[in-house]
C-alpha cells in the first residue's frame, strides 16, 4: 500500500500489447461507478460518457471490457500517475493518423513528451522507451528515425483526470471503496438498459436481506479497498452524456417499472410496491425479483432483453465465444448486466485461456519427419559467385530488341548515382514478365540489393535466379509431436523451433557494425503433420537456407529498431488457441503460407534446384 495523491486513468488493452487510455471523460464515469461499489451493479456502460462507446459494457468485477455488437472481449486497468504529469493536467499529446484524425499517444508516451516539453528541450527522443522517433517541438513534427518520415504532432487541454489521495493500493480492484453508501449516487440515465438493471435492482433491494434465495457462488476475498475520494477533480466539467442525478434510484426503477409494464407485468408490479414483502393487503402478491431462484432469474433476463430488443436495441449476428452457433450481442450483453444486478456470477466476460504450447514433450515421443533428413539445420551464409559483374548478370535476363521502359525512350535514365559503364539511353527487357527499364535503373538497383546473382522485377515481383535475403545466423529445428492441432485432430503436429541469437550487423544490413537484439526467441511455430503440412515445412527449409524467413529491422509491435522480425513468411506461434490470429484453427493458413513462400520465389521448383 502507497500513502500518495495520484490521477487515475483507465487503460484497456489493444491488440497490439500496448495499454491505451480512455479519455478523461470517461476515465471519470468509469472512476465514479467504480467507487460507488457494488450498489452500481459492477457494469459499466461507456456510451453514457461518449456516445461513440455506445457498444461497450465494462464489467469491474473480472476487469474486462465486453463489445456487445462484436462479443470482443479485452482487459481493463486501473492505472495511477503522478499528479504533476501530463494527465494530472489535462494535456494530451496527440499525432496525424494516415486518414487525417487525431490519436493520442500510449500514457506513458505522453508523459515522456510532456515532461521535455515542460524543460523547454528543442526535441525528445523516444528510442529510451522503445520508439524509434523523435518529436521536434519547434515544428511540432513527429519523425521516424528509420524511414525518415514526418507526421504532425499537437498539444491539447482536456479535463483532468479523476484525482485521488490517500492509501493507494498497488493493484486494481472493485469495489473501489469500503464506504459506497457514502459515495455520490451514479449519474441517471434514461436509456433501456440502465431503466431495466435500475429496476431489477430496486427489486432486490425492496424484497428485503431475509428473501433471498439465491445461492450464488462464493467469491474470494476482495483485494485492498481503494482511498476514498471524489469522483470529479475540482473544477472539472461534467462528462457530455452524464446527467445530473435529480432524485433516488427508486422513483427510476418505478419509471423503468412503467416503460416495460406491458411485456412484464411481475417485474413491474415487483418494483412499484413501496410495502416491504409480507406487508400489505392479504392477497398473494407475485414474487420479487430478490426470491426467484436461479434457473427462474436468468428466464427473466433472457425475457427482458428480448423486450429491449423489440423496441429498438441493435442486433448484430456473431459468433458464439465459446462455438459456432450464433448469438444476438445485444442479448448476451443484456443478460450479462441483469445476472450482474442481481448477483449472479457472469461469465460473458470470461476470455478463454491462451494456449501457445502443447504439454511436455519427451525425448523419446520427438521423432523425425518423413522424407526429411536430421532434425536440425543452421544458416550457411550463400555467398554471391565471383567474377561476374552487374552488367553480366542483367544480360542473362534481358534483351537487346526492348523498346519502353519507365520514362521515355527518347531521354536517358534518370539516375544521378555512380555511373555504371554503359550508355544511358539503352532499355532492356526482363525476359519471363517484359518489363522494359533503363540498363542503369537495373543496375542501381540490384547495386542497392543483395547482389547474390538474382533480379526481381520491381512491378510485378517476378524472381530471376535465386533470391536469398539478409537473416543472420542461426538455427532451425523441426520435429513430430504426439499431440493435435485445433482442426487438424486426424493426424500429429510439427513442431518447429527457430533460435537466433543477438549479434552485429553485417554488410548486408541496415546498419553495419551496429549491434542487433534477438527478441522471443527460441521461437516455437506449429504446423499439422499432414501431406500439405510436410510440403510447407520443406519449402521453409528451402526459405531457411535462403536467409529469408527473418530479417533484422524495425519491429511493428514494439517500434524496436535494429532488431529480428519476421519477413513476411506468416508462422502459427499458438498450439492450443487463436486468440491472436496466429493459432488454430484456420483453415486458409496452408495455402496462404504457400503462396507467401512462391511470392519468395520458393515453390516445388525450388526443391529440385535445392537438390541439384
Amino acid at each position: 500500500m502507497l500513502l500518495a495523491s495520484a490521477v487515475v486513468v483507465w487503460e484497456w488493452l489493444n491488440e497490439h500489447g500496448r495499454w491505451r487510455p480512455y479519455s478523461p471523460a470517461v476515465s471519470h464515469h468509469i472512476e465514479a461507478v467504480a467507487r460507488a461499489g457494488p450498489r452500481a451493479g459492477g457494469s459499466v456502460v461507456l456510451g453514457q460518457a461518449d456516445s461513440r462507446l455506445a457498444p461497450y459494457i465494462i464489467d469491474l468485477q473480472s476487469m474486462h471490457q465486453f463489445r456487445q455488437d462484436t462479443g470482443t472481449i479485452r482487459p481493463v486497468r486501473r492505472s495511477y500517475y503522478d499528479p504533476s504529469s501530463a494527465p494530472g493536467k489535462g494535456v494530451v499529446w496527440e499525432w496525424e493518423n494516415d486518414s487525417g484524425s487525431w490519436t493520442p499517444y500510449d500514457m506513458d508516451v505522453g508523459i515522456t513528451i510532456q515532461r521535455a516539453y515542460e524543460k523547454q528541450h528543442p526535441w525528445v527522443d523516444l528510442s529510451a522507451i522503445g520508439f524509434c522517433y523523435v518529436i521536434d517541438f519547434a515544428t511540432m513534427g513527429q519523425i521516424n528515425r528509420q524511414t525518415q518520415r514526418k507526421r504532425r504532432v499537437r498539444r491539447r487541454l482536456d479535463m483532468v483526470y479523476p484525482l485521488v489521495s490517500g492509501t493507494l493500493p498497488k493493484s486494481q480492484s472493485w469495489p473501489a471503496s469500503p464506504g459506497a453508501a457514502a459515495a455520490p449516487p451514479v449519474p441517471a440515465c434514461a436509456c433501456p438498459q440502465c431503466l431495466l438493471v435500475m429496476s431489477v435492482k430496486a427489486t432486490v433491494s425492496a424484497a428485503g436481506p431475509g428473501t433471498a434465495t439465491l445461492q450464488p457462488r462464493k467469491a474470494p476475498p476482495a483485494p485492498p479497498a481503494a482511498p476514498k475520494a471524489s469522483a470529479l477533480a475540482p473544477g472539472a466539467k461534467v462528462p457530455n452524456g452524464m446527467a445530473p442525478v435529480r432524485g433516488s434510484l427508486k422513483p427510476l426503477a418505478a419509471q423503468g417499472g412503467r416503460r416495460q409494464a406491458a411485456s412484464t407485468p411481475a417485474l413491474s408490479s415487483a418494483s412499484s410496491t413501496t410495502s416491504p414483502p409480507g406487508t400489505g393487503s392479504g392477497k398473494a402478491s407475485r414474487p420479487g425479483v430478490g426470491t426467484l431462484n436461479r434457473s427462474h432469474l436468468q428466464r427473466l433476463a433472457i425475457a427482458q432483453s428480448r423486450v429491449l430488443i423489440a423496441t429498438g436495441v441493435p442486433t448484430v449476428p456473431v459468433k458464439n465465444l465459446t462455438g459456432s452457433s450464433p448469438v444476438n450481442p445485444a442479448l448476451a450483453g443484456i443478460t450479462g448486466i441483469l445476472m450482474s444486478a442481481a448477483g449472479l456470477p457472469v461469465c460473458l466476460t470470461r476470455p478463454p485461456k491462451l494456449v501457445l504450447h502443447p504439454p511436455p514433450v519427451s525425448k523419446s515421443e520427438i521423432q523425425s519427419i518423413p522424407g526429411i533428413s536430421h532434425t536440425c539445420r543452421k544458416t550457411t551464409k550463400k555467398q554471391a559467385k565471383k567474377g561476374k559483374t552487374p552488367e553480366e548478370v542483367l544480360k542473362k535476363y534481358l534483351q537487346k530488341d526492348c523498346t519502353i521502359c519507365m520514362e521515355r525512350l527518347s531521354a536517358p535514365s534518370g539516375y544521378k548515382g555512380p555511373q555504371p559503364a554503359l550508355k544511358p539511353d539503352l532499355v532492356g527487357k526482363l525476359v519471363k514478365c517484359g518489363h522494359v527499364f533503363h540498363l542503369h535503373c537495373l543496375v542501381a538497383m540490384y547495386n542497392n540489393g543483395n547482389k547474390d546473382g538474382s533480379l526481381q522485377c520491381p512491378t510485378c515481383k517476378t524472381i530471376y535466379g535465386v533470391k536469398t535475403g539478409t537473416q543472420p545466423p542461426g538455427k532451425m529445428e523441426y520435429h513430430i509431436i504426439p499431440h493435435t492441432l485445433p482442426g487438424h485432430s486426424d493426424c500429429k503436429t510439427i513442431r518447429i523451433i527457430y533460435n537466433i541469437p543477438p549479434g552485429v550487423q553485417g554488410p548486408e544490413h541496415p546498419n553495419p557494425g551496429k549491434s542487433f537484439t534477438a527478441r522471443g526467441f527460441p521461437r516455437h511455430c506449429y504446423l499439422p503433420d499432414s501431406e500439405k503440412g510436410r510440403k510447407v515445412l520443406k519449402l521453409l527449409l528451402v526459405a531457411w537456407d535462403r536467409r529469408l524467413i527473418f530479417a533484422i529491422g524495425t519491429s511493428s509491435t514494439t517500434g524496436e529498431s535494429d532488431t529480428v522480425i519476421w519477413n513476411e513468411i506468416h508462422h502459427k506461434t499458438e498450439f492450443g488457441s487463436n486468440l491472436t490470429g496466429h493459432g488454430y484453427p484456420d483453415i486458409n493458413y496452408l495455402d496462404n503460407v504457400l503462396a507467401e513462400l512462391a511470392a519468395q520465389g520458393i515453390t516445388e521448383e525450388s526443391l529440385a534446384q535445392e537438390k541439384d
